[in-house]
């Protein structure tokens, strides 16, 4: 093809003017991709490891109660079975004294079905577990040894029960299954869970049932059996295939929302892509034209230099699936260290595919218009356009063609995701932001344009390098401020979760929460409370867990549920019964039934999880409560603060007929300071049933994870930041000799090189100080959005946070503008005055 060979023999010259070019590209794609590949790594992992992170082929789970013996009867008819008993507990080291929130996990003999749990001194549980001097034994984290300021033989007592730490968990297959933990894991026989006397009607313990199933059966079928002739037992029941969709469903969000600001880096480099397209389009301005002359056709011009952008585009695409691809795989040993899931190193062709199809729609979307422009102007325009550009727009075929690429980058990134509500959101928000920057920068050109010439020549230099033929304004004011928005917006984000966890919750919230009181003992502990000085505002609540097993006649698994609300429906959720409304919830609609009320079980949802399930007043809800379905009628909705750190339910059913089922009792109670260690020695000392979670322990986690997640996002939202200065200094880079011509000229005239510099001042920090208050305004409303209506948090703006990052993307426009400048005066006037 003869625009191909041209194209080849033009390129012969090296890529000095893309350098720019395939680096934008090249970051975008190596983000995009290496989020994939590391995504796509670890749910490798989960399924090749399926099995031993369940447990089983097939688990089948029951809350507060165990398996009865004909639906045991049924489990060992399918296969092997391994049963383990979880639940939280207070353990107590009896040398030091000390005591401690842990999570207890009682285990037969078949456990574990697949894997092994390692030991640190090499043993074996069964040996860990064997009576020693009529004592038994105990396996912990390593961590449960730093609480209880305890060591290898030591003994603790779990309930009442007393046990002998025998040996350091090194390994525990399943963990990762477990979700959200508040404490070490202890880890006994389960024929020794009894004499703890822990399990009591209502204690908030699973029973989980793995089974390794007999050769011949499948889980999906086995499943669909359990389903058919065990209808009311109430299993929540998972195969090895999806033995975590909690970490699943973490790593596909985040995941998308990384990918989304590796698209912003990749959109913000587009720009930085147009720009150098342009400026390579300007250098062969001459040869252009030659050609023109000699008839050659807009087609074929077109051509020539879209099969340059192809090639080059490749290369840039090409560098960054090589480098995000090998980074994961090149981190997997120290990843391995950090999370808790397994990691399957490789090259997976869907991430990279992907990756490589932003890279290649952003790069023709950003060039077929200066392209479509410079092919389509008549030679001697051509000359004019270097003078003065002419702003007439392409031919429509080519702008209906940029327009359906930017279309399709849309889809393929609202289709490809599979929170879609939110990669619309974020692509009508580029959009927006796009389309903004766009407009001011060109408010700015056409003020300065008409605006009545100041007096200084300073001033007078500064408006005219701002709406000047080919000036940089537009480029500067788009990469500058869609980078500085990103970033404001997650340092408010950030900020506010540190806020909502250190400085409002810590006032408001209570000193600890009580789980598994037995009604018996609750005017007894509430006494026990009461006499510690520095008590106050207990609160006590029913507690029982329950499963949505269908809405509206509807079966929970067919429900077309709202992304941030499909929680509610995935396993069991705690709830309560209640006569009056509950303090810290505001009816919002219905009405709240009498306080003698003894009907038809009535129930009260939650504003957000009614709007997110589509349940409106009077529609039936049917919850499994200890293996029975239990229909009710919702008669009313309430709104929560969920930042309060009360007792909150989604769920709180009419009084009667929970009444008289089991349950336990929640309390939550504040206490000063002095007061806390009095008051929790005295519970756990009084009723070792009681499990005590203290809040600072709570907030300790949550601010943990805030900075680690904060850390992550920073990280992430610098690579957007790091684009927006390559465009920058691609934008400069651009105009960088006619800046040398420019200075040249005003030397000669006179102009002292303090002139110069006091103009590019004022040139670029006009620019970054605009661009830095549309991104402050811009950052604070994005951030606004997520916390108050993503969260469901008050928001607390941090104008220091905001500022901070502002003004470090202005000081490096200032940085980058003024090098730019030096690098101008340094030169010689003569040679240049000579070329022009």
């Amino acid at each position: 093809m003869l625009s191909l060979r041209f194209s080849l023999r033009e390129l012969r010259g090296g890529l000095r003017g893309f350098r720019l070019f395939v680096a934008c590209l090249a970051l975008g794609v190596a983000v995009i991709a290496g989020i994939g590949t590391l995504s796509s790594s670890i749910v490798a992992g989960l399924e090749r490891d399926g099995r031993s992170l369940l447990g089983g082929d097939i688990e089948f789970r029951l809350t507060h109660r165990g398996a009865t013996p004909e639906e045991y009867d049924f489990l060992r008819r399918q296969g092997e079975v391994s049963e383990s008993v979880q639940m939280r507990a207070m353990a107590h080291a009896l040398r030091s004294d000390q005591r401690a929130l842990v999570e207890l996990k009682a285990v037969d003999n078949a456990y574990p079905l697949y894997g092994s749990v390692t030991l640190d001194n090499g043993s074996d549980l069964a040996a860990a577990f064997a009576r020693q001097d009529g004592m038994p034994g105990a396996v912990v984290d390593p961590q449960a040894l730093i609480r209880l300021d305890a060591a290898i033989g030591d003994r603790i007592g779990v309930g009442e029960a007393e046990f002998v730490i025998r040996a350091v968990i090194a390994r525990e297959p399943d963990r990762a299954t477990d979700g959200l933990t508040l404490g070490p894991r202890v880890m006994i026989a389960e024929t020794d869970l009894a004499a703890t006397k822990l399990v009591q009607p209502g204690t908030l313990a699973h029973w989980h049932y793995r089974i390794r199933l007999n050769p011949g059966l499948e889980a999906a079928g086995v499943e669909a059996t359990a389903k058919a002739s065990q209808a009311d037992a109430g299993w929540r029941i998972r195969d090895w295939k999806e033995g975590s969709p909690g970490v699943r469903r973490f790593l596909d969000r985040a995941a998308l929302f990384l990918v989304l600001v590796g698209l912003t880096a990749l959109l913000i480099g587009g720009v930085g892509v147009a720009n150098a397209v342009h400026a390579h389009l300007v250098g062969k301005t001459p040869t252009i034209a030659t050609l023109k002359s000699l008839g050659a056709t807009t087609g074929l011009i077109f051509r020539v230099y879209l099969w340059q952008t192809l090639l080059l585009a490749g290369f840039g695409i090409l560098l960054g699936l090589v480098i995000g691809s090998a980074v994961p795989n090149l981190a997997a040993g120290a990843l391995a260290t950090i999370l808790p899931l397994p990691l399957v190193p490789g090259l997976y062709w869907q991430p990279l595919a992907m990756a490589a199809s932003y890279g290649l729609l952003v790069a023709l979307a950003f060039t077929i218009w200066p392209l479509a422009r410079a092919a389509d102007i008549r030679p001697a325009a051509l000359y004019r356009d270097l003078v003065s550009p002419n702003r007439r727009l392409p031919r429509p075929v080519y702008v209906i063609a940029t327009l359906a690429l930017f279309a399709l980058l849309a889809a393929l990134a609202v289709f490809g995701a599979e929170e879609r509500r939110f990669a619309l959101a974020f692509v009508i928000s580029a959009v927006v932001a796009f389309l903004l920057f766009r407009l001011i920068a060109h408010g700015i050109a056409m003020l300065t344009r008409h605006a009545r010439p100041p007096r200084g020549v300073r001033l007078k230099l500064a408006m005219a390098s701002l709406h000047r033929p080919g000036a940089a304004t537009s480029a500067l004011l788009l990469s500058l401020g869609v980078s500085l928005t990103l970033l404001t917006a997650i340092a408010l984000v950030e900020s506010n979760l540190h806020a909502q966890v250190e400085e409002r919750l810590p006032d408001e919230a209570p000193a600890f929460f009580f789980v598994d009181i037995q009604p018996a003992q609750l005017e007894q502990f509430r006494a026990t409370v009461a006499a510690v000085p520095g008590t106050r505002d207990l609160d006590t609540v029913p507690n029982l867990r329950g499963r949505i097993s269908s809405i509206k006649g509807v079966p929970s698994e067919q429900i077309e549920a709202s992304p941030d609300q499909r929680w509610v429906l995935q396993g069991d959720r705690g709830l309560t019964y209640a006569r009056a409304l509950p303090e810290g919830s505001t009816l919002i609609a219905g009405e709240w039934w009498p306080q003698d009320y003894d009907g038809p079980p009535l129930i009260s949802i939650e504003e957000r999880a009614a709007n997110g399930l589509n349940v409106g007043i009077g529609d039936k809800l049917t919850v499994n409560i200890l293996g029975r379905d239990i229909e009710a009628q919702v008669a009313n909705i309430r709104r929560l603060d969920w930042t309060s750190f009360g007792i909150n339910f989604v769920l709180v059913f009419s009084p009667g007929l929970l009444e008289r089922a089991p349950h336990t009792m929640l309390a939550t109670v504040k206490a000063t300071p002095e007061a806390e260690t009095a008051l929790f020695r005295a519970v756990t000392q009084q009723y070792p049933n009681i499990s005590v979670v203290r809040m600072k322990d709570v907030l300790t986690e949550l601010n943990d994870m805030v900075a680690k997640l904060g850390g992550a996002i920073r990280g992430a939202a610098g690579v957007t930041l790091i684009a927006g200065l390559i465009v920058l200094a691609g934008a400069l880079a651009t105009e960088h000799r006619r800046r040398l011509k420019e200075s040249a000229i005003l030397k000669a005239l006179g102009a002292t090189r303090r002139d110069i510099i006091v103009a590019h001042l004022i040139e670029y920090g006009s620019v970054g100080l605009v661009g830095a208050a549309l991104a402050f305004g811009l950052g604070w409303l994005a951030a606004w959005a997520m916390v108050t209506q993503m969260m469901n948090a008050s928001f607390y703006f941090a104008p220091g946070v905001a500022a901070a990052t502002v003004l470090g993307g202005v000081a490096a426009t200032l940085l980058l503008g003024l090098a730019g400048a030096w690098q101008a005066l340094a030169a010689k006037p003569a040679p240049l005055l000579r070329t022009v």
